[in-house]
């Protein structure tokens, strides 16, 4: 086992948290887009609001192995993302006949992006973000500390 796995495990919780405040950036950033993508007719599709799924970073079985034989000493710990994932809930529609992607009824469809659910995303990867920084910066104490030891 490394002495450097925590800070691993840390490391990987950051980048996971970073990616979904880019996600949220993002979805922020295209919460009016009704042009973002065309569908296979051709037609033009309002922007889907983007989430990122995780999972664990449990090494495989080769990594194990390895590790087993005593070739590698490095396990990795942590988080990973494994997908960003497109939400399928529908367009919300709206009455603007002046708009121009507004239907023949004069509705159009805006993106699923709801500012309130985002924030609170934002907010929720921003803390996260800071534990594993809180835990970053304690196990680098710790390391420092029993480096002090041997003086």
């Amino acid at each position: 086992m490394s002495i450097f796995q925590s800070m691993n495990a840390s490391a990987s919780g950051l980048t996971a948290q970073r990616l979904r405040m880019d996600l949220v950036s993002s979805n922020l950033a295209n919460a009016q887009t009704t042009r973002a993508t065309q569908n296979e007719q051709g037609e033009y599709e309002p922007y889907r609001r983007k989430m990122a799924t995780f999972g664990s970073g449990q090494p495989s079985f080769k990594q194990m192995l390895k590790y087993a034989e005593g070739t590698t000493n490095n396990t990795v710990a942590g988080v990973k993302a494994t997908s960003i994932v497109e939400d399928q809930s529908p367009f919300e529609l709206v009455f603007n006949p002046e708009h121009p992607d507004a239907n023949e009824d004069g509705y159009v469809e805006m993106p699923n992006v709801d500012p309130l659910k985002e924030m609170v995303d934002l907010m929720s990867a921003s803390r996260s973000y800071e534990a594993n920084v809180t835990a970053f910066n304690a196990s680098k104490g710790m390391l420092m500390k029993a480096l002090e030891i041997g003086k």
